[in-house]
């Protein structure tokens, strides 16, 4: 399955689902924040996915970086509720242009060691002064930026 992303690009395909994901800001006691490199768009991203029928959104962003990680995280915070509507996921398979709509979570790591899978081909704590040399979707840059400078809970 291939993952295209707009964001704020006036020639981006109307969204035709909404589907609630989560995310989680992890942060280890040295500063640095967990990042996974995703082999479907090569772009370095939080952690998280889309909520499954039966879990709470906290549950979904915990799994999610469990199962995209390796890393075991617990929510320490609210970082916001993200709905740009500028911002649309195309999938390949299915003809599927998602409005991406995401609660984002603060957590710190409570075991786990990094660890590659099919769905992410690089894990890295990375320190926030070196976030500029990763590729990092714009999306994932905001919830970064809101989280550094405190300015959060984001919500829109």
């Amino acid at each position: 399955m291939r993952r295209t992303e707009y964001y704020g690009d006036p020639a981006a395909p109307q969204a035709n689902s909404l589907v609630p994901a989560s995310n989680l800001l992890v942060q280890d006691e040295d500063g640095a924040i967990l990042l996974q490199r995703r082999r479907d768009t090569g772009q370095w991203a939080l952690p998280g996915g889309k909520q499954d029928i039966g879990e709470s959104a906290a549950e979904c962003a915990v799994q999610e970086c469990l199962e995209e990680t390796g890393i075991v995280a617990e929510i320490t915070g609210l970082l916001g509720v993200y709905s740009n509507p500028a911002h649309i996921v195309v999938y390949s398979s299915n003809g599927e242009a998602r409005q991406q709509f995401e609660v984002a979570y603060i957590g710190r790591p409570i075991g786990g060691e990094p660890t590659v899978n099919e769905e992410a081909d690089g894990v890295r704590w990375v320190q926030p002064r070196n976030l500029d040399d990763y590729d990092i979707h714009p999306s994932m840059r905001q919830q970064i930026g809101d989280y550094l400078s405190g300015k959060y809970p984001f919500l829109g």
